[in-house]
């Protein structure tokens, strides 16, 4: 598969996540059967900025490093379980329906 087709699936799936909600790196790239956690926030570093990057998360709920902030913003405007500063993922963690 080539390398914009895998972006482009990464970046469709993330426009689908409802806002309050998350999903981690890895679990991404287990819904899209293809690449891991390291390709998927590749894509979100290249071209995630069309698309709401803050829902994307690590598996702890550690919000994207260096952004932190806005992230956090983003998160409490939109109702996002919190932890302090991390996503409460029991909570956030969305699964695409089937």
């Amino acid at each position: 598969m080539a390398d914009e087709d895998y972006a482009e699936m990464v970046l469709t799936l993330v426009e689908r996540i409802p806002p309050g909600r998350v999903m981690s790196y890895g679990a991404i790239a287990e819904f899209l059967q293809r690449g891991g956690p390291r390709q998927v926030g590749a894509v979100m570093a290249h071209y995630g900025g069309g698309v709401p990057w803050h829902r994307v998360v690590a598996a702890n709920g550690r919000l994207v490093p260096g952004h932190e902030a806005e992230a956090l913003r983003r998160h409490r405007s939109e109702g996002t379980p919190l932890r302090g500063e991390k996503v409460d993922m029991r909570s956030a963690a969305w699964w695409p329906p089937e």
